[in-house]
């Protein structure tokens, strides 16, 4: 018993040590990598094409390289410790980029890829039919609703891609989630460990994942329950489109990745209902995202309620996926200031992401720009890249491979402090 406690406290205090050095850059690569933001240029001029296929390649060798060596995605590769163990979670929505993507070039390894991905995750499945919070290394190990849910779209892409194997997985995820699921919409029972207390509205991510199963089996209950916390979700948005309880530490000052989180899941759920109520909701959301927006493509990492950025870096993740999100109305809308708008975000994130380099980073997309920014410090997140390359999947399917035609600038509004 005293050498079990002995050595509980010794892997606490060198993970404490490793957060550490993580946060602060101790590292001779994580200073080179700093260095080089300061003096060069960043990017390259290459095609989106090209972007693409680093950033997949990056998610092959996040697969190939996870620290657990388990078929799923390494969380990240940090400048300080190196790879990640794999992360359930996101390694369910990296899923359907890769199968897209396997179609689209006919690339019959990314289909083995996706499919080691959803053997790996059904196999760490819980018998209830829910999937654990945080990367493999994380503990304690429970059920959480929002993982989940993103797991729910990974399963459900098996099922569509590769057939029944996957539906007995994909039918338990989806029923764990509507058996736990409040009378009001909310799920409060099962919230995550590593992130703030109380409820979260973008959680309406989660119910994306209900959506996908219900567009298989439309008739368990799975729909029904994911517009229950839609609806929920709406209830905490004000007439700025802005959403209380929305970030994963701190619901007055949001990341743009929650604040994506939640808009993806207004779109996806206009998308099955065609609800216009919800569709004018998701246009508020986006619209103010518009205010925070710099002429460079520069999102902050964080904004306040009046839609103003309150921290100097960039959380890249969450610029991808507003990215996502504005393309995605601009098509239901026409409105070009949505399509000009991600366009720019998209080109500015492509000049963050090297083509060079070593392989560890080359195609994947930092936690924040600069690197030392608050949001996955000195890292590369896996879901990073994931959303990285459907932002750019997404951009050419709206604007082909010719330049959109030009609009009107868009009156932006001072973005950072």
């Amino acid at each position: 018993m005293a050498l079990n406690h002995i050595s509980y406290l010794v892997k606490s205090l060198d993970r404490r040590v490793s957060d550490w050095r993580c946060r602060h850059g101790i590292s001779v690569a994580a200073q080179r990598e700093i260095r080089r933001e300061r003096e060069q240029a960043t990017g390259s001029e290459a095609s989106i094409d090209e972007y693409v296929s680093a950033a997949l390649a990056w998610i092959g060798r996040a697969q190939d390289h996870s620290g657990s060596a388990d078929g799923g995605v390494a969380s990240q590769y940090c400048l300080v410790t190196g790879w990640s163990t794999s992360y359930p979670e996101t390694t369910g929505y990296i899923i359907p980029t890769v199968i897209r993507e396997a179609r689209l070039s006919g690339d019959v390894m990314l289909l083995e890829r996706a499919r080691k991905m959803l053997d790996w995750l059904v196999g760490i499945q819980m018998l209830s039919g829910a999937f654990q919070g945080g990367p493999m290394s994380d503990s304690p190990t429970v059920p959480v609703t929002f993982n989940t849910g993103q797991i729910l779209m990974g399963l459900a892409a098996g099922v569509t891609e590769f057939g029944d194997a996957y539906r007995k997985p994909m039918t338990l995820a989806a029923d764990w989630l509507v058996a736990t699921q409040d009378a009001d919409g909310c799920w409060r029972k099962h919230s995550s460990p590593f992130v703030g207390d109380g409820d979260k509205t973008y959680d309406a991510h989660a119910s994306w994942g209900l959506l996908e199963a219900a567009r298989i089996d439309p008739k368990r209950g799975y729909a029904e329950a994911a517009m229950r916390n839609v609806w929920w979700a709406l209830s905490h948005q004000n007439d700025e489109g802005w959403f209380a309880n929305c970030c994963l530490s701190d619901p007055l000052n949001p990341l743009t990745h929650t604040i994506g989180y939640v808009l993806r899941g207004l779109v996806e759920a206009y998308l099955f209902t065609r609800d216009e109520r919800i569709l004018q909701s998701a246009l508020k959301t986006a619209e103010g995202a518009l205010l925070a927006l710099r002429p460079d493509g520069f999102l902050p990492g964080r904004i306040d309620e009046a839609w103003r950025g309150v921290v100097s870096w960039s959380c890249l993740t969450g610029a991808a996926q507003i990215a996502i999100c504005w393309f995605m109305l601009f098509e239901e809308t026409g409105d070009v200031r949505f399509r000009d708008a991600a366009r720019t975000v998209n080109a500015y994130v492509r000049r963050t992401v090297r083509l060079d380099g070593p392989p560890e980073t080359r195609g994947a997309v930092k936690g924040s720009f600069p690197v030392s920014g608050g949001y996955m410090t000195f890292q590369y997140p896996n879901w990073a890249t994931k959303f990285f390359i459907d932002a750019n999947r997404i951009e050419t399917s709206v604007c082909g491979d010719q330049e959109c035609e030009s609009a009107a600038p868009l009156q932006y509004r001072a973005a950072c402090p």
